[in-house]
């Protein structure tokens, strides 16, 4: 069975960075392309990131472009999101997640199909 881990947040000050992590098994993820989304209460969940399987390629949403960064380590199974410059806009539950599709970029939440349960991410002003 397919399974994504999340782990890293926490919380931390406005201007501050974290590392999130997540952890995948049940199967090689080394040829699929993989993302992050986030979800908060009321709004719209949001593609922030996704890396294509090569990993010759990111996707950035407008919304975190320069200030987070996405990279992967296929040897261990593992996507990692370094975010810096956090705002409290920033507030959020993070969720990995992969999708089977070749295509790119991957920009909707649609076309990903396995996610972890997520990790929650506080930044205070």
């Amino acid at each position: 069975q397919v399974q994504l881990v999340e782990s890293g947040g926490g919380l931390v000050q406005a201007g501050g960075s974290l590392r999130l992590s997540c952890a995948a098994s049940g199967r090689s993820f080394g040829s699929v392309s993989m993302g992050w989304f986030r979800q908060v209460p009321g709004k719209e969940d949001e593609i922030v990131a996704a890396i294509r399987g090569n990993g010759e390629s990111t996707y950035y949403s407008d919304s975190v472009k320069g200030r987070f960064f996405i990279a992967r380590d296929d040897a261990a199974n593992t996507v990692h999101l370094q975010m810096t410059s956090l705002k409290p806009e920033d507030t959020a539950v993070y969720h990995c997640a992969i999708t089977p599709s070749p295509a790119w970029p991957v920009t909707a939440l649609w076309q990903f199909d396995i996610w972890g349960q997520g990790t929650q991410v506080n930044v205070s002003s």
